[in-house]
């Protein structure tokens, strides 16, 4: 009778005790974790021992090591790496040895182990050429292109860049054109370090150059400006482009005054500068500024396209396009513009030369490439699907597990690197079933990303997944809202992760900012609003889709607009309008903003393959994303307490 009482007892304290070394284990895990970034070596080597055997022994191992990396034997590092080449630690823990290598000048073992370096970082690279410049004199020639960069380097790349002065493959104009870079980028601290390789007493007043930064008018109304040295007129020129940044037309007037006392290079150059800065700004003067320009970048090309795409100068949008290096012509939008310049002015053949096969590409422009050529929208049926055999295959390896793992414990940057190394070199139909695995899994940014790897077979619906579509079609029947849309602007907000938080502080599905939440809460009268609900789906939902609402509202109806102002606000996707009738496609080109201009491409983009696969009928994305209406119609509804 005892037994018979006791029996029940210990079996529940056993399941208990399971489940209790279960949660541990995971505990213990995130205080391995937390002890290796404070660098608690001794709290961490006491958590050794209970990851003997277990999934996740390898990051626990591999912290260990790290924090004792200088006092290990190559033997033990080597067997360590060559015991755990299927997770990505094993390249981080060589690519910690190779620094530590490189700055104790360890050359022969370090250049044994670099070339099994997966992924090398400039740091590393830098050392790699110090190595290489022990033998070999053609190192530090390829070393002189890492000098023209507008950041701050790693110390392991200034020996390379002193050898180069010291052999005269750096020059002092070398140093100038850097000092460029960095003021062209506000890196007024930077240019000022760069400044220090200039021959004695040419550099420019680092505190000078700080202050122009602060007030840059303030120094060209200056009656003693100092215009006779290269560093006086450095800083002058400085000055004009920092304050063409937020008034282009104050800074062109005073450019205007001084450009006769400087070089047609010099002249050329700020001219450049100034166009590209108006043309941010939608200057109606940023092309005649740009006329004045020579040998532009790259950047500032890209810019003169988009000043001449809203005036509808189409033989100068050809123009820079065809200036532009070859790599960055290749660029889908580019392509897409250059041919419509070319068909506009008359050379038809060539224009279908480059639509046709950037119409076969996934993407907005491939999109507009296709209609262009009088085709339609569709997504490409999937001609394959793996089978439960394959996705058990995928989901058996390690690496996967461990991801899937370190994403269970909301570990998501080790798990997202981990999932990466894992589908490394994986052909089409295997990249498909661990996108199987992940949706299976609910890690839908995994499952959408891979099937996008995919080159030759793919499956728009895991692409494109619709994992909370219930939800969201009745919220925007209720809303009137186009479903295809709040889908593609949810999977490029948050790829469906409810628990996504971006580094500025916006939550969940639509990630939402918390004044938008809590305005938002109290327009729909969600009683007792905490910020902790806006992971939740169904609030996320209901509060991101009437706030979408909103914004659509407001900008006359073109959700190419209301996708503007969620990512970036309404007040500047209203300013972005011309005072004409002008295309959304070269609205959503011309947004100054390049997280804001990708943003309201993909998600246009995202649309028209949500409709179809919602409706499986062809779509036409010239049609979803209208003309956008000149400023003068903006309807005068106001914002309220709009945040």
């Amino acid at each position: 009778m005892i037994i018979t009482r006791i029996l029940p007892v210990l079996v529940a304290l056993l399941l208990h005790s399971g489940f209790a070394g279960a949660a541990s284990l995971d505990d213990a895990f995130l205080a391995a974790r937390d002890a290796a970034r404070s660098g608690d070596a001794r709290r961490l080597e006491q958590q050794l021992p209970r990851f003997q055997g277990q999934l996740l022994e390898p990051y626990v191992r591999y912290w260990w090591l790290k924090a004792r990396l200088e006092k290990l034997e190559p033997a033990e590092i080597r067997a360590w790496l060559a015991a755990n080449t299927d997770t990505p630690l094993s390249d981080y823990l060589r690519r910690d040895w190779l620094k530590q290598l490189g700055k104790s000048g360890q050359w022969e073992i370090f250049s044994a182990e670099l070339p099994v370096l997966v992924n090398e970082d400039l740091e590393t690279t830098c050392y790699a050429l110090q190595a290489r410049a022990q033998t070999d004199s053609m190192a530090l020639r390829e070393a002189r292109p890492l000098w023209f960069v507008a950041r701050a380097l790693p110390d392991s790349c200034d020996p390379l860049f002193e050898a180069l002065l010291r052999s005269q493959q750096l020059s002092a104009e070398d140093v100038w054109t850097r000092v460029r870079l960095a003021l062209e980028a506000g890196q007024a601290g930077l240019a000022g370090r760069v400044a220090a390789f200039l021959p004695k007493g040419q550099a420019p007043d680092a505190r000078l150059l700080t202050a122009i930064s602060g007030n840059p008018a303030a120094h060209l109304t200056d009656a003693r400006l100092e215009l006779k040295s290269r560093a006086g007129r450095e800083a002058a020129m400085f000055a004009v482009h920092r304050l063409g940044r937020t008034s282009p037309q104050q800074a062109a007037a005073h450019w205007t005054r001084l450009a006769p006392r400087f070089s047609e290079e010099e002249r050329a150059y700020v001219w450049g500068m100034l166009g590209y800065f108006g043309a941010m700004r939608h200057d109606p003067a940023a092309l005649e500024w740009f006329a004045r320009a020579s040998g532009m970048s790259d950047l500032q090309l890209g810019w003169m396209v988009r000043a001449a795409l809203r005036a509808q100068r189409w033989p100068e949008v050809l123009a820079a396009i065809e200036a532009m290096t070859p790599k960055e012509a290749e660029d889908p939008a580019w392509r897409y513009w250059k041919a419509r310049a070319l068909k506009t002015v008359g050379r038809e053949a060539e224009a279908l030369a480059l639509l046709k096969p950037l119409s076969a590409e996934y993407s907005f422009y491939g999109q507009l490439a296709q209609e262009d050529l009088g085709g339609a929208v569709q997504a490409p049926a999937a001609a394959y699907k793996p089978t439960e055999q394959d996705i058990a295959a995928i989901a058996g390896r390690p690496g996967i597990r461990r991801a899937l793992a370190l994403f269970q414990l909301d570990v998501r940057l080790e798990a997202v690197r981990e999932w990466l190394w894992a589908i490394r070199g994986f052909n089409d139909r295997q990249l498909l079933a661990a996108a199987e695995v992940a949706r299976r899994n609910s890690v839908y940014d995994r499952a959408i990303n891979t099937a996008e790897r995919t080159v030759f077979e793919h499956d728009f619906g895991l692409r494109y997944l619709a994992p909370y579509r219930d939800q969201l079609k009745a919220a925007a029947r209720q809303l009137d809202l186009d479903e295809a849309w709040v889908n593609g602007l949810i999977r490029q907000e948050s790829r469906f992760i409810a628990q996504a938080r971006s580094r500025v502080g916006a939550s969940g599905l639509m990630q939402l900012m918390p004044a938008t939440a809590r305005w938002v809460a109290g327009k729909i009268g969600l009683k007792d609003w905490q910020w902790s609900q806006v992971t939740e789906v169904e609030t996320n939902i209901s509060l991101g889709t009437y706030y979408l609402r909103h914004v659509l509202d407001t900008l006359d109806g073109s959700p190419v607009l209301a996708s503007a102002a969620y990512n970036a606000g309404p007040g500047r996707a209203r300013a972005w309008r011309a005072g004409e009738r002008m295309e959304a496609a070269i609205y959503a080109e011309s947004i100054p903003f390049n997280e804001t201009r990708d943003y309201v491409k993909r998600v246009m983009a995202n649309s028209s393959y949500y409709a179809h696969n919602f409706s499986q009928q062809a779509q036409s994305l010239r049609a979803r994303i209208g003309v956008i209406e000149p400023r003068a119609r903006d309807r005068e509804k106001p914002l309220g307490d709009t945040p």
